[in-house]
This record gives structure tokens, C-alpha cells and sequence, in this order.
């Protein structure tokens, strides 16, 4: 039945359909980047096809490959016919590709979170930002050369009016990930815990969690000092009006 797709497909883009293969029953067409938009429309709207369900848009980081950088990746199916077909297509670092939010508007948040976690932009979107982090986060942490042992900047905590909102994490409550002694874990052995480590360090140490952590708790303690100094200076004022 998916075969059929990709059948429908060579008839119509020729030449154009860069690769096809059907690992493991996945039909899979491989579009250039300038192709990309016309295919997914071609896809939604052809009267055989039908592809008509959005499944999802994201991307991979192909960054030990020689040329081109990055996977962008569409999943779809036909809710008519129940075939499915994923298409590929490769970009550079810095180059953009056509959004797809006006062919599925679901892959308008689906192209924000690769933008999120990539660094890709989409041209043509209508609100190209953050939708997993906030926005002053520096980097896109599924990026293989994203330091792992990266401290992001502080921000206030934000409230919003009628809204519940959980408190923030406390200084040893977040990101397990990142208070594991990598040195000790690792010593004597040739295991890659992580594409980042392997990548940039090998197996040098890359964290520093112990003096990270103290940085941080040490900056917290500061604005603490300094809120509460604001909060005995506002009562004193107070105090004194009264006795006025």
C-alpha cells in the first residue's frame, strides 16, 4: 500500500524523488530542499494519495557526515487508505526551509520545536520561537556539539495570573543527568556515554558539576540577600510613616 505512494511519486517528481527505500516495511522518498514544500502539498492534495494526517516533523543531527549537516524529516499517513510515507530532506547549517504550517497547521509547533531544539528555521512561518524552552536559553541542546556541562542563564521565576504553576526546581532537584561523576565512571574504560562527549572531549572529563553547582547557589544566595535587604528597608519606611 506504501508502495504505491512512492510509485505515485516517482510518476510525478521524476528525477526530482532524490532516494526511496523501504527498510523494515518504513517507505521513505528523499526530496532536495527546494522541492520540499511542493511535495508535502502534492502529497496532502492528490485525489489517489490522500495523505491527509500529519504524524510529525522533526530532525536529526548528522554532524560526524561529510557536506550537509542536517535531516529534516515529515511523517504522514492517509486516513482514507492507511498508507504511510516519511520524507527526508538534507540542510546545511544557517540554511532555512519552507515551512509546511500552511499545508498542515499542525507542523507549525513541530517546526517550532525543531527550531527549538536544532537551531533550524523554517521561512515562512508565523511564529517562528521557543515552545519547550524559554527564551532566553542560549544554544539548541539536541545540537551533538552542545556542551553538556553548559550553565544556562539564571531568570526569575514568572508568575502568571490563573494559572497553576509548579515552584522551581531547588538547586539538587534538577538535572540528574548533570551531577554524575563522569571522570570516576569512566576511568579505564572506552565507553561513549554521549555524541557530545565523544565528539568534542572523548573521554576527558567535560563537567564540572561541584563548581558549577557552587556558582549557582552562590549567585541564589545573593538575590536572596538582596530581596530580603529590599523587604527590611520597605518596612523600616513603613514604620516610620506610621509614627509620623
Amino acid at each position: 500500500m506504501s508502495q504505491a505512494v512512492v510509485d505515485r511519486l516517482s510518476t510525478q517528481f521524476g528525477e526530482r524523488l532524490l532516494e526511496t527505500s523501504d527498510a523494515f516495511g518504513d517507505h521513505e522518498v528523499v526530496v532536495a530542499d527546494k522541492d520540499w514544500v511542493e511535495v508535502a502539498q502534492f502529497l496532502k492534495d492528490d485525489g489517489e494519495l490522500q495523505m491527509d494526517h500529519f504524524i510529525d516533523l522533526t530532525a536529526i543531527d548528522r554532524l560526524e557526515r561529510e557536506g550537509v549537516r542536517f535531516d529534516v524529516l515529515l511523517l504522514m499517513r492517509s486516513s482514507v487508505g492507511g498508507a504511510r510515507i516519511r520524507v527526508r530532506t538534507r540542510i546545511d547549517e544557517g540554511q532555512e526551509l519552507g515551512t509546511l504550517s500552511s499545508v498542515w497547521p499542525g507542523a507549525n509547533w513541530a517546526e517550532r520545536e525543531v527550531w527549538d531544539m536544532f537551531g533550524i528555521r523554517f521561512s515562512g512561518h508565523p511564529d517562528l520561537r521557543r515552545i519547550l524552552l524559554y527564551e532566553e536559553f542560549e544554544g539548541h541542546p539536541l545540537r551533538k556539539d552542545y556542551p553538556i556541562d553548559r550553565t544556562q542563564p539564571l531568570v526569575p521565576y514568572r508568575d502568571v495570573e490563573e494559572i497553576d504553576k509548579l515552584p522551581p526546581f531547588g538547586i539538587e532537584e534538577g538535572v540528574p543527568f548533570g551531577r554524575i561523576d563522569w571522570e570516576a565512571r569512566l576511568t579505564g574504560r572506552d565507553d561513549q556515554v554521549s555524541p557530545a562527549i565523544g565528539l568534542q572531549q572523548g573521554q576527558r572529563r567535560t563537567l564540572s558539576d561541584s563548581e558549577a553547582a557552587k556558582q549557582i547557589q552562590e549567585r541564589l544566595a545573593a538575590k536572596k540577600r538582596a530581596a530580603a535587604q529590599a523587604e527590611a528597608a520597605s518596612s523600616e519606611n513603613a514604620e516610620e510613616g506610621s509614627g509620623d
